[in-house]
């Protein structure tokens, strides 16, 4: 099995945790993983299977090793447990070697139900502020602010070098702060790469890189025959809403209510609810959202041609007036196609419009 997924989301830990009589190797360890990538025989018998290899990754030579010690005895399911931070590298080696070999999770931060199993009392302002990241749950005490400055700067100083010959950090620094600014937006590149000072080719060299360490999302619009003019870019959202506010300096609970980017941060703690749902449900490219030239759909969630259309506002009382774009996009695509349309809102309880949609609190989105 391979394990992925950003820094931090605790892929080590649940394994460990799961598998707890796996002997255990991390490749975080320079000379681990140099010897697991120029002697990955002496390895693989120091570390014999069952065994968890951690950031393996770091040992592209090690995967063709695993895969004859795989096809060895291939009956025994379950014998390597391997974890990776770097999505786009992990998977082109696993694509290589172990292509019909290896399930494949990819971990993310915890979801509000998730954190409210555990911790009950939690506030929607304290998940969307403290984020997913379990160690901040594990530890109530952890400092946000000192916490996501180191998270920052390891990200920069481990796997942005590792994947990339960024020239100046800095630079790569501004360039998702930049990114920041824009979760829940409309993706041009070329306006992200004037803003930063940087050329296009490399925004969008960035951009990937941001992907594949698990840090942005991009989402794809819904395209029908029946509809016209739809927009082909993505929209931008960041992963975890947790980093999103330490990006953007909101380190308290009225700060985050009185940030003009509060909706944008809404709509980025929704879509993270809505990403952990639909993977749940073992639904994949199911997820989208609607728009034209004037109006637009936050969510649109295709699931076997029946359609939930989804709106994310801040408010905790939304009125007739937040479902005019769903009405409208219900109209357009037709009304016998959408199972459901709903705005996704703080309200604590789900009420019906005349309109025949809905008001929904997030959590009925588990």
């Amino acid at each position: 099995m391979v394990m992925t997924g950003a820094r931090q989301t605790g892929k080590t830990s649940l394994l460990r945790h799961l598998f707890p009589d796996y002997s255990f190797v991390s490749l975080d360890l320079p000379t681990e993983a140099e010897q697991a990538e120029k002697e990955p025989r002496e390895f693989l018998r120091r570390y014999p299977p069952p065994v968890i290899i951690d950031e393996v990754q770091y040992a592209p030579g090690l995967f063709r090793h695993l895969k004859a010690e795989i096809d060895a005895n291939r009956p025994a399911n379950g014998r390597f447990l391997l974890t990776g931070s770097q999505k786009f590298s992990l998977m082109e080696r696993v694509s290589e070697s172990l292509a019909g070999r290896a399930d494949i999770l990819e971990l993310e931060t915890l979801s509000l139900s998730e954190i409210r199993r555990a911790l009950p009392k939690t506030t929607l302002e304290t998940a969307i502020l403290r984020g997913g990241f379990p160690e901040l749950y594990a530890n109530l005490d952890i400092d946000l602010v000192s916490f996501y400055n180191s998270y920052l700067a390891t990200y920069l100083e481990r796997d942005v070098r590792l994947l990339t010959n960024v020239g100046s950090l800095r630079d790569f620094e501004r360039f998702i702060r930049a990114c920041a600014l824009r979760s829940a937006n409309l993706l041009n590149k070329a306006d992200l790469a004037r803003d930063v000072g940087i050329s296009p080719s490399t925004a969008n060299h960035w951009l990937s890189m941001l992907e594949a360490s698990g840090q942005v999302v991009l989402l794809e619009p819904w395209f029908s025959n029946r509809t016209k003019s739809l927009v082909k870019s993505p929209k931008l959202y960041f992963a975890d809403t947790g980093l999103l506010c330490a990006l953007l300096g909101i380190r308290t609970e009225e700060a985050l209510r009185e940030s003009p980017a509060v909706g944008a941060i809404w709509e980025t703690f929704v879509f993270a609810q809505l990403r952990d749902r639909e993977r749940l449900a073992g639904r994949r490219n199911s997820l989208f959202f609607w728009r034209d030239r004037t109006r637009e759909v936050d969510f649109l969630v295709d699931a076997g041609g029946k359609l939930e259309l989804l709106e994310a506002k801040w408010t905790e009382l939304p009125d007739t007036g937040d479902t005019a774009n769903l009405n409208f996009v219900r109209n357009a695509v037709g009304a016998k196609h959408v199972r459901m349309g709903a705005v996704v809102s703080r309200t604590p309880n789900s009420f019906p419009f005349d309109n025949g949609l809905r008001a929904i609190p997030v959590t009925e989105l588990g």
